[in-house]
């Protein structure tokens, strides 16, 4: 069996409702190997944090090749399975997400999400909504599950649903088109923007496969959200920002009083070198 055949059945059976998939998400190699040597069972990039890392701003700005490239040198970094989140797919149809997914499976990952959100300066020539049409994004999906399937590799395809992101649609608009993506052949749901306890019991018990949440700060526990039957949690940039948040306020601690009380938590230089020393 292909260590990516391997890391792929790896990844799948981490999805379980009650005993979800707890992910940090990563944005380079250094953050990548941190969050393995935590004790995570998987690694996750956050898409936003990857495009700031690379000097670019979030939502579609970021081309295929750049941004796979980075995926690919988290991906040789750390032994466990990566999930990559590869935004609308780097591609402006179907075809072209399939053509991504190829990519995505060349550079080591078993975990994709895809999200059905328009970005600027691609608006909906349709109905002028921030999302995708259900049927366009469903035949985005299938060409992925395509692509995967004809590689052999068990590729878990994580539909990300932006109804309440974007405030675009209610519960039930969120479960059409969670439903509708699952049966183009994604594996589980993500609907980020909601954590209270009542609209995620009812997605969870609503949508057909594994559902993923996006925590943060004033979030439920990933206790209290287990016990609602979540079988992913992610924290999306949210690690990204705070460790930018650092940045700045150590920059400014520096350079307006002169002190340096904000690196007094930082981590060991040489563990930080034996971490990205060693062989991934």
């Amino acid at each position: 069996m292909s260590r990516l055949l391997e890391q792929a059945l790896e990844f799948r059976a981490l999805h379980v409702a009650g005993r979800p998939l707890v992910l940090a998400n990563a944005w380079d190699t250094a953050s990548a190997r941190l969050v393995e040597a935590a004790g995570a069972r998987a690694v996750a990039t956050t898409s936003a944090g990857l495009a700031w890392d690379l000097g670019a701003a979030d939502g579609d700005r970021l081309d295929r090749d750049t941004a796979l490239a980075a995926v690919a040198r988290i991906a040789a970094a750390v032994r466990v399975p990566v999930s990559a989140d590869i935004e609308t797919g780097y591609a402006g149809d179907a075809g072209g997400v399939g053509e991504t997914v190829r990519a995505v499976l060349a550079a080591g990952v078993v975990g994709v999400n895809i999200e059905d959100a328009l970005h600027e300066p691609h608006p909906s020539p349709e109905s002028g909504e921030p999302l995708r049409p259900i049927a366009e994004q469903a035949a985005r999906i299938a060409a992925a599950r395509a692509a995967a399937d004809s590689a052999g590799v068990p590729l878990f395809v994580n539909a990300r649903v932006d109804t309440y992101l974007r405030g675009a649609g209610s519960l039930s608009a969120t479960l059409e088109r969670a439903a509708a993506f699952l049966a183009a052949g994604a594996d589980g749901v993500f609907v980020p923007g909601v954590v209270d306890p009542v609209t995620v019991k009812a997605l969870a018990e609503g949508v057909d496969g594994p559902l993923n949440v996006m925590a943060g700060p004033g979030a439920p526990s990933v206790t209290e959200l287990s016990s609602l039957g979540v079988a992913r949690i992610s924290v999306g940039s949210g690690i990204a920002q705070a460790a930018h948040a650092l940045v700045r306020r150590a920059t400014r601690e520096l350079l307006d009083t002169g002190t340096y009380g904000a690196l007094a938590d930082g981590l060991d230089h040489g563990e930080l070198n034996a971490l990205l020393g060693g062989a991934g």
